[in-house]
């Protein structure tokens, strides 16, 4: 279950036995852009922000072996810049590693990161790397985010080369929906570089430093949606291309020539997609450059987003398929397997081959094959009296005095489509008096939006909710369709695949249901369900309230638990 830590700063006692530090990459050190060990504040343009200059003030003198709040562990210290540090620490209490940023009370920026670190918390998107803990306190103020030990950072991933399609595609449409998301919300980052993109092992992209990056530089903008979407557009040409779009090197990427500007990708490297290429000049044309086919630029990330999903869908390349080796054919002798023969030896001769035995010529031969003939014959006469009788049937049904077969079925017809049910509201559900987890997000589920919805809290150790008294049940999304109907399918679409869900409907005359036991018609059985949820009823169901109930939430791959629901359909046919 996800905790907030407020305690002091303990850096007395640091004695005991001392849990393993997280076996992590440098890759995923911080939420700070760095290069070679330091920050990278200078290659990333900001045409249309504004930098802030910090007044001096000095860094919080700590060194590894310090707690924070009696729990955070300091272990390295991977940024120190313009007054602030940020650490890979270890969290004692849940044993895992996180990230630190940490600067002094009295710094001019601290309220900024203050502000941003909570309102980022609030988003709870699985696609951006989380704020565990935002605090003030003895003078320091520090936030906590998620480490993932087994993300790599694309500034590496870059270095051994471009991405190939399909692995581009993927990058600009998780990042730009990601951040179509985030704006929604209000909330811009500002330093979208190739170190703030994070690929996980199962190829998931993750973002970091939402609104906080840029808070601790003290970088704004009068246009925060244009500002990332052209850096989105400079990720997707350095992903096609390994160079940076612009002409100073960064990120270990080498920057463009000198005196050209802006030039298409596929004249910097053979090869390039060209769709994808031309959509990379839509999202940086915003200083006078213009795409190849004069298509207008994408200057927010929602447009960006709609121009990735008008593309053809790349597929992934095929997988590389290693041919067997042909049969060998052996020289085995029957007797010499296994047996080396001394040199010089004579081959041992073939064995003559027995020949096949004779037919039955025996009294008992003769008598088999009478008694075949005669089973043969039997079966014949049986077929030949069976086809008889299904003619005679045939020519009898044709004639006028024949009678029509009274069990004779109707061909089955088929059913017509339901229609989709409007839904006039959408609750969480409760338990134990409890108003539901993340309550006011329940319309997000039904609001034909995929691409909002209701997301659980973070839960630690336990797949139910975190073994909550309140939530041993599970939870869900309640719709009401506002007057009985006639449910025949449902179609849910989940934010995370791996929930064990069910979804169920209350009875034709219930009162507005409030808790599990008040469904007591199951539409689908439990199941662990991908993030596509579909069925169809034989038999329609009249109700007016349908349940999705959550029952385990799976892993979010950082020990903790996780789910929700984007969108809930249901269909049918009105009464």
């Amino acid at each position: 279950m996800a905790e907030r830590s407020t305690a002091a700063v303990d850096v007395a006692d640091n004695g005991g036995n001392e849990p393993p530090a997280a076996d992590a990459a440098k890759a995923t050190a911080d939420g700070v852009d760095t290069q070679n060990g330091r920050a990278a504040d200078g290659p990333m343009p900001e045409k249309d922000g504004e930098r802030r200059k910090a007044a001096p003030a000095a860094a919080p003198e700590l060194h590894s072996g310090h707690k924070l709040a009696r729990r955070y562990r300091l272990e390295e210290c991977v940024t120190r810049l313009d007054g602030f540090s940020s650490w890979r620490a270890m969290d004692e209490k849940l044993r895992r590693a996180v990230g630190v940023h940490l600067l002094p009370a009295d710094h001019p920026r601290a309220r900024a990161v203050l502000a941003a670190a909570r309102s980022s918390a609030l988003l709870g998107d699985p696609r951006f790397v989380h704020v565990l803990d935002a605090v003030e306190e003895n003078d320091l103020v520090y936030v906590v985010h998620e480490w993932l030990p087994d993300a790599t950072e694309l500034t590496a991933i870059l270095a051994a080369g471009p991405l190939e399609p399909h692995e581009a595609y993927q990058l600009v449409t998780q990042v730009s929906q990601a951040m179509a998301a985030a704006h929604r919300e209000g909330l811009a980052h500002l330093r979208l570089t190739p170190s703030a993109i994070l690929r996980t092992s199962t190829g998931q992209y993750r973002i970091r430093g939402l609104a906080v990056n840029a808070a601790l530089r003290g970088i704004t903008s009068d246009t925060p949606q244009r500002a990332d979407t052209e850096a989105i557009g400079a990720l997707l040409y350095a992903a096609l291309t390994q160079r940076w779009p612009y002409e100073n090197d960064a990120y270990g990427l080498t920057g463009l020539p000198k005196g050209v500007g802006l030039i298409a990708p596929d004249q910097v490297r053979a090869g390039v997609h060209r769709g994808l290429g031309e959509l990379a000049m839509r999202a940086l044309a915003n200083d006078g450059a213009t795409a190849s086919r004069q298509e207008p630029p994408c200057t927010t990330p929602e447009e960006l987003a709609k121009a990735v999903a008008a593309m053809p869908r790349i597929r992934p390349p095929e997988p590389a398929f290693t041919a067997p080796p042909e049969y060998q054919h052996t020289t085995y002798q029957q007797g010499n397997y296994g047996r080396p023969m001394p040199p010089g030896a004579p081959a041992a001769p073939p064995r003559a081959v027995p020949p096949p035995p004779p037919p039955l010529q025996s009294r008992t031969g003769r008598v088999l094959k009478w008694g075949v003939a005669a089973l043969l014959i039997a079966a014949l006469g049986l077929g030949s009296w069976q086809l008889a009788d299904t003619l005679l049937g045939r020519n009898n049904a044709g004639s006028g005095n024949s009678q029509p077969n009274p069990h004779t079925e109707d061909a089955p017809k088929n059913k017509e489509p339901g229609k989709p049910l409007t839904i006039k509201h959408a609750s969480v559900i409760a338990y134990g008096g409890e108003d539901g987890v993340n309550a006011k997000d329940s319309g997000k589920a039904v609001d034909n939006n995929p691409d909002s919805g209701w997301i659980t809290p973070r839960y630690e150790g336990y797949a139910n909710f975190g073994n909550l008294t309140g939530r041993l049940d599970g939870s869900g999304i309640i719709v009401d369709l506002g007057s009985v109907q006639n449910v025949s399918e449902v179609d849910i679409e989940l934010s995370v695949p791996g929930q064990k869900v069910q979804v169920r409907a209350a009875a034709a005359d219930a009162s507005p249901p409030d808790s599990f036991s008040d469904f007591n018609q199951a539409i689908t059985k439990p199941e662990t369900a991908q993030k596509k949820l579909q069925a169809t009823l034989d038999t329609p169901i009249r109700t007016r309230y349908v349940l999705v109930h959550v029952i385990e939430l799976p892993s979010d791959g950082t020990g903790g638990y996780r789910g929700g629901i984007n969108e809930i359909k249901v269909l049918g046919t009105a009464e």
